[in-house]
């Protein structure tokens, strides 16, 4: 059983912002080679504590052989950040996404393991009709590969409903270091803190996914009872598509947040911004349209700023929603604060080389 590195664990558990990484594609729909490096150095010198590739950010597609992606990307991120890191040293937790049935995702367990990636982010979206019983035993299995980081991904973008006694007995695996916890639900979200809080498992790190209320998630304390004793437990970081893009914000915005709640008050200020953020993510997610739209409105914001040269997605029929432009012309308008287009700019040139 490959275990996560002390230092690696301790750097995770510190709460970072982990970017979900996007495909950068040329015209032609094939990889560009040169978008996604400097994507992956963008992430970086943002001050990303983490990459996440290989997730939906990255499209499910790269997996089909008909493009055959999903070690090519998964490779080029690493390799990439290990390049830019000799340069600019700091820690960095390399989270790949693991997809499919038991024997598929164990292959690219290994996969992601043997190219340097310290955990796997495992959907359960091909579980659909799974039992609670079955789903374990899959996550033993991956886990039994790489560290286990725990994925509740909410039903509109693959995922399924799992339940708290799922939860539960998923915190009783060795080998899992991390959660995602992204239902977009409130309730959803309270089972799987309460099971970890249950768990008395200290050293199982905590993410928000729920793009939709980021900065209430992370400055939350979320209270509850565990053998008679109260038990307290809160969200580290976060890893998200929405900080796939104005990441160098994400990392000033969670290192407020955390200064808030060890500060034990919230300034309002910091739930204003939470609004907005919410606000902005509905338009570039096209939450009005079940979020048909998401990869190519974060695709777009990335155009925008330079990092991409289009919105192109290996399915030709993913693109942006009707109206969905004109909602991103809107809130990046509405809410100029949030992006940092002025960091890009500075950059973008010494990434792209």
């Amino acid at each position: 059983m490959a275990s996560m590195p002390n230092d690696v664990s301790l750097h995770l558990r510190s709460g970072v912002v982990i970017p979900a990484h996007p495909l950068a594609l040329s015209g032609a729909r094939r990889l560009d080679e040169r978008r996604q490096r400097a994507l992956t150095r963008y992430y970086l010198d943002a001050g990303a504590g983490g990459l996440a590739v290989g997730v939906h950010t990255t499209q499910f597609a790269i997996r089909d052989p008909r493009h055959g992606l999903y070690e090519p990307v998964l490779s080029l991120a690493v390799e990439t950040a290990r390049e830019w890191l000799r340069k600019r040293p700091g820690a960095l937790v390399m989270v790949a996404g693991l997809c499919g049935a038991t024997g598929p995702a164990v292959v690219e367990a290994h996969t992601a393991r043997s190219l340097g990636y310290h955990a796997g982010l495992l959907s359960l979206g091909a579980l659909a009709h799974a039992t609670d019983e079955e789903l374990l035993a899959h996550c033993r299995a991956v886990a039994d590969v790489i560290p286990l980081f725990g994925f509740y991904l909410q039903p509109a973008v693959g995922g399924r409903q799992l339940s708290h006694r799922f939860w539960r007995e998923f915190a009783e695996i060795d080998n899992v270091c991390a959660v995602k916890i992204a239902p977009f639900n409130r309730y959803g979200t309270l089972d799987v803190m309460r099971a970890i809080a249950e768990s008395g498992r200290d050293d199982i790190a905590l993410y928000t996914g729920n793009d939709d209320s980021i900065v209430h998630d992370l400055v939350t304390p979320f209270s509850f009872s565990a053998g008679g004793a109260p038990r307290v437990r809160g969200f580290d970081g976060g890893l998200l598509g929405q900080w796939a893009v104005w990441t160098r914000s994400a990392v000033d915005l969670l290192a407020r947040a955390k200064v808030a709640r060890g500060l034990g008050t919230i300034d309002t200020g910091l739930l204003s911004e939470g609004a907005a953020l919410t606000d902005a993510n509905g338009a570039i997610f096209d939450a009005a349209h079940g979020f048909a739209g998401c990869i190519a409105g974060i695709h777009e914001v990335l155009r925008r700023q330079g990092l991409l040269a289009g919105i192109w997605c290996l399915d030709e029929s993913e693109t942006l929603s009707r109206g969905q432009l004109e909602e991103i012309d809107r809130v990046w308008r509405a809410h100029p604060f949030l992006n940092d287009d002025e960091f890009v700019a500075e950059r973008l040139d010494e990434w792209m080389r």
